[in-house]
């Protein structure tokens, strides 16, 4: 494994401009990725209690297929359902013992369609999920230490950005569960785009209201001010002198026509989703920082470097911020190729920003191997769900 160190003196907050965005939880590509998660999750726990191991799969493809709506207020109708359709991998049999892959999928699926949408039995959801290759499934099986699933880069960075905590923020305050038991008219799609120019930073916020809870057009007014002024009180830290919202920017109230849904989501009407198509590991889209275009979502938490190299680069990146005296910021990569041990990756590129780099460059190395030494306690924590892919 070879481990590259460098520094840098160029930051995203001393950029003139930055970008950031996030798609909420109730967003039909955020959907996808949270649906293809807890497909995984319950794949895994179904093969350890069944098989005390965990079998080959990765089931990180599904495609929403947005449906049709008429919203009103006081309450509007679905007219053509939203279809939500299953795809990848898995062990559908192991040892003559038949594995419920599509129920077990559905069941998943729906779980998480009943924590993020009202009225989400008007959802069609189809299960297309086959067994896997006989090459990858054979080197799932392979050797004691996992060897990686597919030749991939995983990137990580820290901290976050005055901005990046922003678009977090207020995407966090909009979503908690108390903000929602209070504003029951709030949807859970929602997108938060945050442009700084300089010190002056621009939130533009589509937020999709719930139809059964406004009951007029002045009434969706009212509320619309509800949740402007819940989005100031999360984007109070912000140190800019100079922040602006603007909220469902293609409303026009005095025809009536604003951003009223019956379920709370777009993908009721008005779009469709896929999954790896939004957030990365960290929750944000962040266009002005490296990324990469894997969907870490639903692919398998034993050996499939897609997933793991992305949470385990962020994770090098911020223990380094936190351990290395002097670092301000770091940036890791980290490169698998298939067959290889996950723990021994072809290379480790760690980019640092920090006033004294050579004192630190031992650190470093000591904590890139120290991280990519916990892979069994990552597993444990993706399967419990309490790592967040998105």
């Amino acid at each position: 494994m070879e481990i590259v160190t460098r520094s840098s003196t160029e930051w995203p907050d001393d950029a003139p401009v930055e970008i950031v965005e996030r798609k909420g939880l109730g967003h039909p590509d955020t959907l996808c990725d949270a649906i293809a998660e807890r497909v995984s999750v319950a794949l895994c726990r179904y093969y350890l209690g069944r098989f005390g191991t965990i079998l080959h799969h990765n089931v990180d493809k599904v495609l929403l297929c947005g449906g049709a709506s008429r919203p009103r207020f006081g309450g509007g109708e679905i007219v053509q359902p939203i279809e939500i359709y299953l795809a990848g991998r898995a062990t559908v049999e192991w040892r003559g013992v038949r594995v419920p892959v599509d129920d077990l999928a559905i069941a998943a699926c729906r779980e998480v369609l009943t924590e993020r949408l009202p009225l989400h039995h008007d959802i069609r959801t189809v299960s297309r999920i086959r067994p896997g290759s006989t090459d990858l499934t054979k080197l799932f099986t392979r050797g004691t230490t996992p060897l990686a699933n597919d030749t991939s880069c995983g990137v990580g960075f820290a901290p976050l950005t005055e901005l990046e905590r922003i678009v977090l923020d207020v995407d966090r305050a909009l979503a908690d569960r108390e903000t929602r038991t209070g504003h029951p008219e709030l949807g859970s799609d929602v997108k938060v785009m945050g442009v700084r120019r300089r010190d002056r930073i621009a939130l533009t916020i589509a937020c999709a209201f719930v139809d059964r809870h406004v009951e007029s057009i002045d009434g969706y007014v009212a509320r619309k001010a509800d949740v402007r002024r819940l989005v100031l009180a999360a984007a109070s830290r912000a140190s800019s002198p100079a922040l602006s919202i603007a909220l469902n920017t293609a409303d026009d109230v005095t025809s009536g026509e604003v951003y009223l849904t019956v379920t709370g989501s777009s993908a009721e009407a008005g779009d469709d989703g896929e999954v790896g198509r939004g957030n990365r590991v960290n929750g944000l889209i962040t266009p002005y920082r490296p990324m990469t275009m894997e969907a870490a979502a639903g692919k398998n938490p034993v050996s499939h470097v897609g997933k793991l190299y992305n949470v385990v680069a962020n994770r090098i990146a911020a223990v380094i911020v936190a351990e290395c005296p002097g670092a301000f910021a770091a940036t890791c990569t980290l490169v698998s190729q298939i067959g290889a041990p996950i723990d021994e990756p072809a290379i480790v590129d760690v980019t640092l920003g920090a006033s004294v780099f050579d004192r630190v460059r031992v650190r470093i190395e000591e904590i890139v191997r120290g991280e990519l030494s916990h892979f069994d306690r990552l597993r444990g924590e993706l399967m419990a769900g309490s790592i967040s892919l998105f």
